[in-house]
C-alpha cells in the first residue's frame, strides 16, 4: 500500500551517532542541543525567533496566551483542521467562532473572517490546510484594520512560501508541529516562531513554569502561569538530523504536488484547488474535491493506495462548537473532500500509478 502519511526517520548512520552522543552525555533535558536546534530552525525559516516545545499544541497554547486570549474571549478559527487547532483555543479559555472556508483553497475565508468579528474577538487563528498558504495579504489587512492579532497554525505547511517568504514570517506568531507524520518529526515536538523579541522572552517563561532559566531557582519569582512545555535534547537531536536535508524532503512533496496539479487536471468528477497568487504550497497532502468520493476511495484502496478525508471537521465535536454557526461553503465541500498521498515516499512510479487509477474512472 502507498500510505497517505508516513513517519520519516533519518538514515541510521546519520541519526544514531548523534542520538548516542546526547543519550550518554549525562544531560538529556533542555540544554545546548535544544538551543542549537532553535538557531538552525531560525536559519531555515529566515525570520523571527524559535521557541522549541514538546508539541505543536503547546505552541498554539502559548501563542494564544501571548495574544492575550483568556476566559470568555472569542477566537475566530476554521472548522476544517485537525482538532488540536481548536482544542488549544479551549485550553486558553477561549470560545471558538468559526468562519467559513474559501472553496478555491479550503482555507479560512478572509471575507468570512471580517464578517465574524465581534467586540469579543481577541485573536484570529488561520491554518494552511494541507500545506496550502492562506490569503496572507488580505488576512494581514484585516488584522491591521481591526487591531486583532493573527496566530498562524503552520503545522501542515513547513517550507511553504507566500510572495517568496517562508511560513513562519507572515504573522507575529506561527506554530509548527513536528509530530510523527509531519514533513519532519522530532518524534514529537513543535516550535513557536515569534517575531517580537519581548513576546519571545515571555514565551520562554511560559514554557517552563514561569521560571527564568537565566537565574537560579532561589532568585526566581513566578509572576504568571507557566507550563512544562519545553523540548528536550533527545528530541532536538532528532530535529537537527532532520534539518540536514529538510529542503530535499519538502521538495519531494512539492514535486509530487505539482505533478498532480497537471496530471489530474480535467478529469471528470475531479475538482482541483486553486492557490492564491504568490503561493508556493508545501503539499503535506494533496487535496481535491471528488464526486462519489467513497467510490474513488474504494478503487484506490483495491489498487494499493490509501486515500482519506483524514480530518473530522471541528464543529462536529460538541465541545468545540460554541456558537452553532452555519458554514454553507464547508458543508458543500466537505462530502467531496479527499486527500491522496503526496509525500517524500511517493516515487515517480507511484504517482503515475495513482493518476492512472484516477483517470480510469470509478
Amino acid at each position: 500500500m502507498i500510505p497517505l502519511v508516513k513517519t520519516r526517520i533519518p538514515p541510521r548512520h546519520v541519526l544514531m551517532p548523534v542520538l548516542e552522543e546526547v543519550l550518554y552525555s549525562g544531560y538529556v533535558a533542555q540544554g545546548d542541543t535544544v538551543e542549537e536546534f532553535e538557531r538552525r530552525f531560525e536559519e531555515f525559516v529566515e525570520g523571527g525567533s524559535s521557541l522549541s516545545l514538546n508539541s505543536g499544541t503547546a505552541a498554539l497554547h502559548i501563542a494564544l496566551i501571548l495574544a492575550g486570549v483568556s476566559d470568555g474571549d472569542e477566537v475566530i478559527s476554521t472548522a476544517l483542521t485537525a482538532e488540536p487547532t481548536n482544542v488549544a483555543i479551549k485550553m486558553a479559555g477561549g470560545r471558538i467562532r468559526y468562519a467559513d472556508i474559501d472553496p478555491k483553497t479550503m482555507n479560512i475565508s478572509p471575507d468570512s473572517i471580517r464578517n465574524s468579528l465581534t467586540s469579543s474577538t481577541k485573536a484570529i487563528m488561520v491554518v494552511d490546510y494541507a500545506g496550502i498558504p492562506v490569503d496572507v495579504d488580505r488576512i494581514r489587512q484585516i488584522s491591521e484594520d481591526s487591531g486583532i492579532p493573527v496566530i498562524h497554525d503552520a503545522a501542515h505547511s513547513l517550507g511553504s512560501r507566500f510572495n517568496g517568504k517562508r511560513s513562519g514570517t507572515h504573522f507575529p506568531l506561527t506554530a509548527f508541529s513536528f509530530q510523527a507524520i509531519k514533513h519532519i518529526t522530532t518524534i514529537d515536538g513543535g516550535i513557536l516562531q515569534v517575531s517580537d523579541p519581548e513576546l519571545y522572552e515571555k514565551g520562554k517563561l511560559i514554557r517552563w513554569f514561569g521560571i527564568d532559566k537565566n537565574h537560579n531557582r532561589l532568585q526566581n519569582n513566578i509572576r504568571f502561569q507557566g507550563y512544562k512545555y519545553h523540548m528536550n535534547n533527545v528530541n532536538a537531536a532528532v530535529g537537527l538530523c532532520q534539518l540536514i536535508d529538510v529542503k530535499d524532503v519538502i521538495e519531494k512533496h512539492v514535486s509530487n504536488g505539482r505533478f498532480f496539479d497537471v496530471a489530474l487536471s480535467g478529469i471528470p468528477g475531479i475538482e482541483l484547488l486553486n492557490y492564491y497568487e504568490g503561493s508556493e504550497p508545501s503539499y503535506w497532502l494533496y487535496t481535491m474535491l471528488v464526486d462519489n468520493r467513497e467510490g474513488l476511495v474504494q478503487k484506490l484502496h483495491e489498487r494499493g493506495v490509501v486515500a482519506s478525508v483524514l480530518h473530522k471537521r471541528s464543529d462536529a465535536h460538541e465541545y468545540l462548537n460554541d456558537f452553532r454557526i452555519e458554514l454553507p461553503i464547508l458543508n458543500k465541500a466537505y462530502d467531496r473532500l479527499l486527500h491522496i498521498p503526496c509525500g517524500w515516499w511517493v516515487t515517480s512510479e507511484d504517482r503515475e500509478r495513482i493518476v492512472e487509477i484516477v483517470r480510469s474512472g470509478w
